[in-house]
């Protein structure tokens, strides 16, 4: 190993760039708290006076005019002889907060570890980048928030890696969720040599489609002018919750078969009930049912056909419980409004209407059906990371695991099975390479059952032959019993085992195909 000094360091080779500055700086005694939440796929852990290299370099494709910065931490004393680059979140593709906690973690553990910015100075204010100009996307920084330069950092990061330990990484993973999940599909499907192992979970592969479903609700209330309150949203929940948790076989609180669940929030319009957040009694209205029904079905367009999936029964739709819902509103004694998440409205705004003053609000069951087709039609060939051939991936001997709650609020699991089953008919060996865990109670990524094992699980499989099975996962139940289960590749799922009777030992549930699968 040698010094922390950039002239130690060659400007890694890039097809079609120059390199424009590498620094390199050593970093002593960093200390970070990193629970699962910045490190997914993995548990939290204590990060205590750590010390690496962390080499920086700044690229540009000179035709292009951008600037790329792709960060990379050397543990000092502690190499595994493993690198596991980290993925980003919501907007940002990496160098931000959420991936300096993956990357933390990581170089804890004794990974060397690296992220790209994409070339994107803040990507979690898209009004700053995604426009040249009103009516004209920037199309070089989209492409390259797309993953187009994913590569670019798996090679910078080799590169350096090689220059500083005098030897190349044994093996190179892939670790991210949501955003960071689709960058390691992007990966797989484009780039299928450049890591062995890739952890991709909640993948936001389908952008194009569930940023824009995400407003869908808040269309509806919008033109009928009419804002539930969050309350009367969470009683719907509960009640369909109450109607399909035991179709798993274990009352616990959790819809676990969302597929066999039928309920019809209708019967309940009119029902009297007391808002437990403030106190008061209510009456449910019409409006909340239509709101509700509407999150669970998913988007139509204006003749009533399938435009995309909607989220489980189950899930928060209010944003009580995650701060985020699709069917959230602000309520105040004058009433309520609509409350939409932002990534939903900046994309209609920015990348389709290409507009940042576009009035979300005025939209129409019209334009909303325009807006869906288009947002499809022009983004998902710069996007889209839903290729379902895998086979140069599965050739190269690449392996690949993801996991998804199924009460996602914002990516609903639905696509991302339907993912697994396309690329089954590409390649049938899929589960020789690929596994899917959906995992009852979680939302997007972290929370209630997020599983902490599946790097651990892909590590094993990737440099052992091990593969997976089942994996360990802790569960608070409705009623707050921690329980420990299990979830199952897929299209298994966790079976209660009646005659063993305990529904929190995980010894009382076997992986099976479940009777009943939409």
């Amino acid at each position: 190993m040698s010094s922390c000094d950039p002239s130690i360091f060659s400007p890694p080779t890039l097809e079609g760039a120059v390199v424009q500055s590498l620094t390199a700086q050593l970093v002593t005694n960093y200390s970070r708290q990193v629970t699962p939440v910045y490190y997914p796929n993995h548990d939290g852990l204590q990060v205590q006076n750590v010390s690496f290299c962390n080499v920086t370099v700044f690229y540009t494709h000179q035709e292009q005019g951008d600037h790329v910065g792709v960060e990379t931490w050397l543990p000092v004393d502690n190499w595994n002889d493993r690198l596991q680059v980290a993925g980003g979140s919501g907007l940002g593709p990496g160098r931000f907060d959420m991936s300096y906690g993956n990357m933390a973690g990581a170089v804890a553990e004794g990974y060397a570890t690296s992220s790209t910015d994409a070339g994107i100075a803040d990507a979690q204010d898209p009004y700053s980048w995604v426009l040249d100009s009103p009516g004209s996307i920037n199309e070089v920084l989209v492409r390259h928030w797309g993953g187009d330069i994913l590569n670019d950092m798996a090679i910078i990061a080799k590169s350096v890696i090689q220059d500083f330990y005098g030897r190349p990484a044994t093996y190179s993973y892939f670790n991210g969720c949501s955003q960071g999940g689709r960058q390691g599909f992007e990966l797989a499907q484009n780039h299928p040599t450049a890591f062995d192992g890739i952890a991709a979970s909640a993948p936001a592969i389908h952008w194009a489609q569930w940023a824009p479903a995400m407003f869908w609700p808040q269309m509806l209330m919008n033109i009928m002018d009419e804002y539930p309150h969050g309350c009367e949203l969470d009683l719907l929940t509960a009640l369909a919750i109450q109607e399909c948790d035991g179709l798993d076989g274990v009352l616990d609180g959790i819809v676990s078969n969302p597929e066999a669940c039928s309920f019809d929030p209708f019967q309940f319009v009119g029902a009297n009930f007391t808002c437990q957040l403030e106190r008061t009694s209510m009456q449910l209205s019409r409006a909340a049912a239509v709101i509700a029904n509407a999150s669970w079905t998913g988007p139509t367009d204006s003749d009533g056909n399938f435009i995309w999936y909607g989220v489980n029964y189950g899930t928060d739709i209010s944003g009580d419980a995650t701060s985020m819902g699709i069917a959230a509103t602000a309520c105040s004694n004058s009433g309520c409004r609509s409350n939409p998440i932002p990534l939903g409205y900046q994309w209609i705004q920015l990348f389709v209407e290409k507009d940042p003053n576009y009035d979300y609000n005025a939209i129409t069951r019209e334009d909303y059906d325009d807006i869906m087709r288009r947002s499809a039609a022009e983004l998902d060939p710069i996007v889209a990371s839903s290729n379902p051939n895998l086979a140069e991936f599965y050739q190269a001997g690449g392996k690949m695991m993801t996991y998804h709650g199924l009460y996602d609020q914002v990516i609903p699991i639905q696509a991302t099975r339907q993912y697994y089953d396309d690329v089954r008919k590409v390649v049938p060996e899929v589960r020789d390479f690929y596994q899917l865990y959906e995992v009852p109670g979680l939302a997007h990524c972290f929370g209630n059952g997020q599983p902490t094992t599946v790097f651990d699980a892909l590590r094993a499989w990737v440099e052992n032959g091990t593969a997976p099975g089942s994996l360990p996962s802790t569960l608070t139940d409705a009623y707050g019993r921690q329980s420990s289960r299990i979830i199952c590749p897929y299209p298994e799922r966790p079976a209660f085992l009646e005659e063993c009777g305990d529904s929190t030992n995980d010894t009382c549930f076997a992986c099976a195909v479940p009777s009943m699968r939409g």
